[in-house]
């Protein structure tokens, strides 16, 4: 097998940038949401199912796409995506009629999974004693992507329409894929086996690694909270006593990449302390932002705090999450993050819908009980397990 590339500065620059351009596909629908419904003409109910099932589709892409990074070269797999998520991202403008969007939309979120790709491969090429140090810088990119996309499309979405959010998305993406086909070096697979031999691989990556489950499971029930949030944020704003538009619910990513950038340094702090005292007080974190939502969410300053220390929560968490699993040194990085991140994106999806049929019901405080509820599952479990959670090797 050929030797593996060295992780330089300018190729790790580079993963973070892509990791964020791509990721921000899935959420530039969010500040949206409302201008969609008004142009196809259905309640905000249903029209919140676009994001859902973008969700529901990143999560298949990742469970049958991403696993192929461990069988196929890395660079080639990531250029056959990139043309992938241009045809799907320009499916979202001709789609229509609603029906047709929510196919377009699930096939976004199904093609857009390139940002898995980069994680384990940061973790691969990067030096032991760098690796988290290099997933959070990865990481970073992600979380922030997915934040200031929100901040674009609210403002695009505002002022030149829905539809010319995605068409500026595909000139990100052929960009990017040329800066991808130029610059990032060929990873070559580790597995050899045929594409059901690596699928089964995946059942007992998780029958035989605690570790895997456990941050598996708390991933999914952070994230969930996590996107109840942001799913509702934009209905919340056009209710009294704030009554603003997209571009507003767009701007509070800029708030959260505030958070998600504080967060990158925890990769540099792992080593003076043990990870899952990192997950406890990133927990806690996400608890009281929580609070902070129902006592102080009808004001911005209320707003403003509470994303900051969510973001931060979950982007923390997220980090140690996967350096936990990397440093098994399994030689299947790629699987281990399929297995992580498909529980990730499935609680995503159910927090997006819960969130959406808590806002239906109860309005505001539905949702800050449904993402709290999240946060404290996902700390009880942290409580119960972390402590049982050994590595196993075989």
């Amino acid at each position: 097998m050929p030797s593996k590339p060295a992780l330089t500065r300018n190729t790790l620059w580079l993963m973070t940038i892509a990791t964020g351009v791509i990721v921000g596909n899935n959420y530039y629908n969010q500040p949206l949401l409302g201008l969609m419904a008004k142009d196809l003409g259905v309640p905000e109910s249903s029209i919140s199912n676009i994001a859902m099932l973008t969700q529901i589709g990143y999560a298949m892409g990742l469970l049958l796409l991403v696993p192929l990074g461990d069988r196929l070269k890395r660079r080639q797999l990531i250029l056959w995506d990139m043309v992938f998520i241009i045809i799907s991202l320009a499916g979202m403008i001709l789609a229509p009629t609603v029906g047709w969007l929510f196919v377009a939309s699930f096939m976004v979120g199904f093609t857009s999974i390139a940002p898995q790709l980069f994680v384990p491969m940061a973790a691969e090429l990067a030096p032991k004693e760098k690796q988290s140090a290099a997933i959070g810088m990865v990481m970073s990119g992600l979380l922030v992507g997915i934040l200031l996309s929100r901040v674009i499309s609210g403002f695009v979405g505002e002022y030149l329409g829905w539809k010319a959010m995605y068409a500026i998305a595909i000139g990100f993406m052929l960009i990017l894929g040329i800066m991808i086909y130029r610059s990032l070096p060929e990873v070559h697979p580790s597995f050899s086996g045929s594409y059901g031999e690596l699928m089964r691989s995946l059942v007992f990556l998780v029958r035989t690694q605690p570790v895997l489950r456990l941050a598996a499971f708390r991933g999914a029930t952070a994230f969930a909270g996590f996107s109840a949030f942001w799913t509702t944020l934009v209905f919340h704003l056009e209710e009294a006593p704030f009554h603003a538009g997209p571009s507003v619910a767009g701007s509070f990513g800029i708030i959260g990449a505030v958070g998600a950038l504080a967060a990158a340094v925890v990769g540099r702090i792992a080593a003076k302390t043990t990870p899952n005292k990192i997950i406890l007080y990133s927990i806690l974190i996400m608890l009281l932002s929580w609070g902070i939502f129902y006592i102080g969410g009808n004001t911005y300053i209320g707003l403003i705090i509470g994303i900051i220390l969510i973001d931060l929560g979950l982007q923390s968490m997220h980090i140690m999450n996967q350096s936990s699993f990397f440093a098994l040194r399994l030689n299947a990085n790629n699987r281990l993050n399929t297995v992580y991140m498909v529980s990730y994106f499935i609680g995503g999806s159910t927090g997006t819908f819960v969130g959406a049929q808590a806002w239906k019901l109860y309005q505001w405080p539905g949702v800050v009980i449904t993402g709290a509820s999240f946060s404290m599952l996902t700390l009880i479990v942290h409580l119960l397990f972390a402590g049982n959670s050994k590595p196993k090797t075989s």
